[in-house]
């Protein structure tokens, strides 16, 4: 990998504050249960499932993700749409099912009925939320990745930007029916209400404030000035919002703390899974490697804010969906980064030099 670009330091050792927040929510599940009950039944009206505090916090984080979204980059990525074709072939048609076949595998079926190392209900619950996570892609780190990965900006900004739309029609649907085959039977009304709240409303916003703001103060302030306000508050927004989920999860993390080893065994898999087949399919039809690099990273990783946003309003903030969401968080960024090496150190191979 290119020594000269590097994480900065919390996305460097994001899953180290994972693990802290992990920490400090257990801690303050078990020692303040009665503070923490109040907290979690604090919800948009009675069996919602809709946190107040947890929806604003997710707010937060979203919606400084929307205002990089610049969808006047589509018109640019149609020249040259090969790229564009094979990431939406991944993560529409093969991320999502992969993951609930990988699901029903190992959780479902080797972890419950063969091991029973997990009650069957709650691994229906688990997979639920792992289809939830596969079916969200990345937004936000995928900038990361494909910066650190030599990649065309303004290519993957277009990729995401399609990607967002798309999101919009084909979430809820594929989420639908991929829970249903899992055994999960998911409320319509509530999904798109999900979806309405977490990517429409979100999106919509993000996108009239930065035409409005661009237009009025011009681009170089809108990225020089404006976004780096939220930066800090997207941040401490996903760390609180992990701390929050932790303590009302501790009772069952504490009773049954293999699952999240377990349940990463499923999320591993489907990183490398998806991100190979993506930039083998990449190299098959002739797409430039700073193209293929940051689309293989596009068709691995997830959307985890808007996932664990959905699996709390869907299943709540104490259900076993939600701590999968959570437990991709936690796999999610060295197991990306361990994809950017690979993707970087087999450029030659790639373009089909000698080394």
């Amino acid at each position: 990998m290119n020594t000269g670009k590097k994480l900065d330091f919390f996305e460097r050792y994001l899953s180290v504050w994972v693990l802290l927040c992990m920490v400090f929510g257990v801690a303050w599940g078990k020692l303040m249960p009665d503070l923490v009950d109040k907290i979690s039944a604090w919800e948009f009206g009675k069996d919602s499932h809709v946190n107040i505090a947890i929806a604003i916090l997710i707010w937060l984080m979203i919606y400084p993700m929307m205002l990089k979204i610049d969808f006047g980059g589509i018109r640019g990525i149609l020249r040259k749409p090969g790229g564009l074709f094979v990431t939406l072939f991944v993560n529409w048609l093969v991320k999502p099912f992969s993951m609930a076949l990988l699901g029903w595998f190992f959780v479902q079926w080797l972890f419950s009925s063969v091991l029973h190392w997990i009650e069957p209900g709650t691994a229906a619950n688990y997979v639920a939320g792992l289809i939830i996570l596969a079916a969200a892609p990345c937004t936000a780190m995928v900038f990361v990745w494909s910066y650190l990965t030599d990649g065309d900006g303004a290519y993957t900004l277009a990729q995401v930007a399609v990607n967002d739309l798309i999101m919009i029609f084909a979430f809820a649907p594929i989420v639908m029916f991929l829970a249903g085959v899992s055994g999960v039977h998911i409320p319509a009304a509530v999904l798109i209400t999900s979806v309405m709240v977490f990517i429409v409303i979100p999106l919509a916003a993000g996108c009239l404030s930065r035409m409005l703001l661009v237009k009025v103060k011009g681009v170089a302030w809108f990225e020089g000035a404006f976004l780096p306000l939220f930066r800090p508050v997207a941040i401490l927004s996903l760390l609180a919002t992990l701390t929050l989920i932790f303590a009302f999860q501790a009772e069952n993390i504490t009773r049954n703390w293999t699952a999240v080893l377990l349940l990463a065994v499923p999320i591993v898999i489907q990183v490398y899974f998806n991100s190979g087949l993506a930039y083998g399919l990449m190299k098959l039809f002739g797409v430039k490697h700073n193209v293929a690099a940051p689309g293989a990273l596009i068709g691995a990783s997830n959307f985890f804010e808007l996932a664990v946003a959905v699996a709390i309003t869907l299943f709540g903030a104490t259900s076993p969906a939600a701590l999968a969401t959570v437990v991709g968080v936690l796999v999610e960024v060295p197991v990306m980064l361990s994809v950017c090496r690979i993707c970087t150190d087999s450029k030659a191979w790639y373009e089909g030099k000698k080394a």
